[in-house]
């Protein structure tokens, strides 16, 4: 029952008194981003949700667009900026997220909408991750996020799929957001200290 419409429920009472809260911080990080690296404020991103279907996610905006003498974009370490790292390090460049949980996008909790270009790669069980809407945070993320390996990662993902219940949704809620405050297993760049999932197994094929 609660993950029919209980959920749904439970993300909009959660969301809404949020994002008056938010409203203003998030204003001031759009300023922000807006004077410190331009436009556009907003990264805008086709992501796989619920039957992997793709939606669009908003985050904003923490790279500039730097390239190379031949025009190809600079790795993201070279792209981020002071005000970049900051935003990432806290996750508040992930506020705009809550208005993808207010579309039906997304939910609070749920397995991180990964790449789209991941979607070949995924094992048949792995792929349970898409029975349900992708969260803002989820189990991967408060046991471990990106110092996990693939395997784990997705392993915790389809962990929670077949455990998901309103008294996880809280826990899971109540760890994130005490790791944010102590910003735990945030990875500037995941991709400096691990493969894309497509590298790492599309190798092994």
């Amino acid at each position: 029952m609660y993950s029919r419409c209980g959920k749904r429920i439970f993300d909009l009472i959660v969301v809404l008194p949020a994002l008056v809260v938010l409203t203003p911080v998030m204003l001031l990080i759009a300023l922000l981003v807006r004077l410190k690296l331009g436009s556009p404020v907003i990264f805008c991103q086709q992501r796989p949700g619920l039957q992997g279907k793709p939606f669009a996610i908003y985050k904003f905006r923490t790279m500039t667009n730097g390239c190379d003498v031949e025009g190809n974009l600079l790795p993201d370490a070279q792209r981020l900026t002071a005000l970049g790292r900051f935003l990432r390090s806290t996750s508040l460049d992930e506020l705009l997220e809550f208005f993808n949980v207010l579309k039906g996008d997304m939910s609070l909790v749920g397995p991180r909408p990964l790449l789209m270009k991941y979607l070949p790669y995924y094992t048949e069980r792995e792929r349970k991750r898409f029975t349900v809407l992708p969260g803002i945070t989820g189990w991967a993320q408060i046991n471990g996020r990106n110092d996990l390996s693939w395997d784990e990662r997705l392993d915790a993902d389809v962990w929670y799929v077949e455990n998901r219940s309103l008294v996880l949704d809280l826990k899971i809620l109540a760890l994130t957001l005490c790791k944010a405050l102590r910003r735990d297993g945030v990875r500037i760049d995941p991709h400096a200290t691990m493969l894309n999932l497509d590298e790492e197994r599309g190798g092994m094929s």
